[in-house]
């Protein structure tokens, strides 16, 4: 019996570690907005984002990816070109404040940031009347690489959400 014990005791003090991986997912589809700053731009770079409680999605779209004219096929950005994917967790909930202040809040702090290491942004705009345009924005391929060399892959971020702009 004393075998049994010990070698059982063997097994559960020698099992597999997962890595100590936290985050599984990334779910922002419940998430409808995309936020930015003072507005989407069409003349300069832009900054949108998704917070979910203590988590932001950050894109980063550079100059001319979004425009107010019709698209027959999608703009292509590719992530760590010229635009960029950053995923954030904070200590507490988060606001637009944090992202919008000119001297952002000191709390919440960023306890953990992930930078997408590769994929592409796709855009595609359409008309909603003579002077506003809607930009209806996709991500794909979006490879998520923590610190530790572990990939984020069951990413629910494909459909990041619409943004309008207006001439």
């Amino acid at each position: 019996m004393k075998k049994y014990i010990t070698f059982l005791l063997c097994i559960l003090m020698l099992s597999c570690d997962d890595g100590d991986l936290e985050i599984e997912t990334l779910d922002f589809d419940s998430i409808a907005s995309v936020q930015s700053c003072g507005g989407v731009s069409v003349t300069s770079a832009n900054v949108l984002f998704k917070i979910n409680g203590d988590e932001a999605l950050i894109l980063e779209l550079p100059n001319g990816a979004i425009k107010n004219e019709v698209t027959t096929e999608d703009i292509a950005v590719n992530i760590n070109e010229s635009g960029s994917v950053v995923y954030r967790i904070f200590s507490g909930t988060v606001s637009s404040n944090y992202f919008c202040d000119v001297v952002p809040p000191v709390e919440p702090v960023v306890t953990r940031e992930i930078i997408a290491q590769d994929g592409v942004v796709f855009i595609t705009t359409t008309a909603v009347d003579s002077v506003t345009f809607e930009h209806t924005i996709r991500l794909s391929g979006i490879s998520l690489v923590t610190e530790d060399e572990s990939r984020i892959t069951d990413l629910r971020i494909n459909d990041f959400g619409n943004v309008t702009t207006k001439l």
